[in-house]
């Protein structure tokens, strides 16, 4: 017996935009008709940021993604967020792949916002605003493309380099992409914020009913892109509350006092399996974005399998079995 190893090339190979939007749907459903098991993540925290362990069993294969943030890391010449993913038969525990997760990491975050804005944004959604053009960024707008007919991107960030380097990116994948104020850029139909910030860079004002956010910055406690305010007049969504509720984008409001998990109204998952409603009119919509374990499970089965029907990576006898 043994295991395969993919490395990030590999594994891009492997997989699409659309085939992880579709394995990420299917596995929010499992999770939330109990089908699959997800222990919280575990956090090893230094002075310039932390490991993160993410364990999940899902559809017949069980795994842990071992992965960082460093949000200095690139004035080293290192990404921000670099992870690995060990992918196990659940049955004996044989480490039947090891796989660069690092692309699989954003591939997967950028298809559960795909999910939320299928099943919380207005069908007619054409105007799009990012805040952050950071690289998931780019993952997002690979999801919604897949999804909806893209008129218009609007898009800021603090970073001038950061903004012209997106609209390009846009560009190049034939979308409309004008650089904004912030306050112009939540005048939109879906607004996305994928930013580090720890203070609110979306005021309550600002957005409009109607309007549904995929907010996927916060995702460590004290971390926060939205005005309470705004919480407090919106439909929430979560992908998972106990992680959401620690370090997601309600985490602030919820140390504070100000909300508590009775002003959730579901997890995504909920949604997706038809167990809550998602939209239902003009209201604002919230997709508190924090990544799950069973996000990296169910696209690296995906990869694994058609790894093995294409013979690609790499063999070798990693546990000695005698």
């Amino acid at each position: 017996m043994e295991t395969l190893i993919l490395s990030a090339e590999e594994v891009k190979k492997l997989i699409t935009m659309k085939e992880a939007i579709n394995a990420v749907e299917n596995a929010f459903t499992e999770y939330a008709l109990s089908k699959a098991l997800m222990p919280p993540k575990v956090y090893l925290t230094f002075e310039h940021g932390d490991l993160r362990a993410m364990p999940a069993y899902l559809m017949g294969y069980a795994g842990v993604k071992w992965v960082n943030s460093h949000p200095k890391n690139p004035e080293k010449g290192l990404p921000s967020v670099m992870a690995v993913l060990i992918l196990n038969n659940p049955s004996n525990g044989f480490p039947l792949a090891v796989m660069d997760a690092t692309f699989l990491t954003s591939l997967r975050t950028g298809a559960a916002g795909g999910v939320a804005v299928k099943h919380l944004a207005r069908k007619d959604s054409r105007v799009f605003g990012f805040i952050g053009c950071g690289k998931q960024a780019r993952y997002q707008l690979l999801a919604i493309k897949e999804l909806c007919k893209i008129e218009l991107v609007k898009a800021f960030d603090v970073s001038k380099r950061a903004e012209e380097n997106f609209k390009k990116f846009c560009e190049s994948k034939g979308v409309n992409c004008e650089l904004k104020e912030a306050k112009e850029v939540c005048d939109c139909d879906v607004l996305i914020t994928t930013t580090p910030a720890i203070k609110p860079v979306v005021r309550d004002e600002w957005i409009k009913e109607g309007t549904h956010i995929n907010a996927i910055g916060a995702d460590a406690p004290g971390k926060q892109e939205l005005e309470i305010e705004l919480l407090l007049r919106a439909k929430i969504v979560v992908d998972d509350m106990h992680q959401a509720l620690h370090g997601g984008e309600v985490n602030v409001a919820v140390s504070k006092g100000i909300i508590s998990e009775k002003d959730i109204h579901a997890t995504l998952g909920e949604v997706v399996a038809g167990l809550k409603k998602g939209r239902e009119g003009k209201e604002i919509t919230i997709f508190d974005s924090t990544g799950l374990a069973i996000q990296d499970i169910a696209v690296a089965k995906l990869v694994y399998e058609k790894a093995v029907e294409r013979n690609a990576g790499k063999r070798i006898r990693l546990i000695d079995l005698e």
